[in-house]
């Protein structure tokens, strides 16, 4: 079907789902604002794409940074109706030492950085009396796992933050959509050393969401297969579920590099 806005604002545009969208957004002839802290990244893709897109660099752990974004995107593209808050960090919490700077970043880029994105704009929908707001939560919000624990958390914190505004926001004329994808195939992603069952290639899972943002979905979890899993898995027994996961957070201790959206 197609998109039912003209102007879209991306955060975390400049690889993985936020670059796929916007490709996909662009050749159904909508105007994109992008949005990222690589500038150079953001300015190689809005090459790319032609005068539809607007390479905006900025960090979405600073609101004034983003509300500046925001204000440039709308006097040269257009009033924004529809922001997708994709931007998001992760990095496993290896214990030894415990460095409580990790989760704190994480929660901080994931959580306020969402926060950040669209209360920049909601003010002005609220104004217009239409808009969409859009935030990219995860499968891993539904069930925590060993050295997940921070990511997890954000993410869960996100779809109820969302959930909370869409009731919130009920008869305004904003909608709100949680997006909820699983393993999705990007460069960062290549690097995992797990499994990642169910995993989707980036174009078919951005194809996926805008579809669902087109019809204005409350919450989509996706793919089936992997959401009747996680949905599975919250109705064991704890102390089963307990016993077969920790495992996973077994062996040698390792910082890992971070990570970037999207990962579930």
């Amino acid at each position: 079907m197609a998109f039912p806005y003209k102007v879209v604002a991306i955060t975390g545009a400049s690889t993985g789902l936020g670059a796929e969208m916007a490709r996909q957004l662009t050749r159904q002839g909508c105007k994109v604002a992008l949005m990222a802290r690589n500038a150079e990244r953001l300015s190689t893709l809005a090459a790319e794409l032609g005068a539809n897109a607007l390479a905006l660099p900025c960090n979405v752990d600073d609101f004034a940074q983003v509300q500046a974004a925001v204000a440039r995107a709308e006097a040269e593209l257009g009033p924004i109706d529809c922001m997708v808050a994709n931007a998001g960090i992760g990095q496993k919490l290896a214990p030894g030492p415990w460095d409580p700077s990790v989760p704190e970043q994480i929660l901080r880029t994931n959580v306020q950085g969402m926060v950040h994105a669209l209360y920049a704009v909601l003010p002005l929908m609220q104004q217009r009396k239409h808009g969409h707001l859009v935030g990219m939560a995860s499968m891993a919000s539904y069930q925590g796992l060993p050295l997940d624990g921070g990511y997890a958390a954000s993410k869960a914190a996100q779809r109820i933050f969302l959930e909370g505004l869409r009731v919130q926001l009920h008869g305004t004329g904003i909608a709100v959509t949680c997006l909820c994808p699983g393993f999705v195939r990007t460069p960062m992603t290549d690097k995992n050393d797990f499994d990642m069952p169910f995993l989707l290639e980036a174009e078919d899972a951005a194809r996926r969401m805008l579809r669902a943002i087109a019809r204005k979905r409350r919450v989509y979890n996706f793919p089936k297969r992997l959401a009747a899993l996680v949905w599975f898995g919250q109705r064991v027994p704890r102390w089963l579920f307990d016993a077969a996961v920790s495992r996973m957070g077994a062996g040698p201790t390792k910082r890992a590099q971070p990570y970037s959206q999207p990962r579930p």
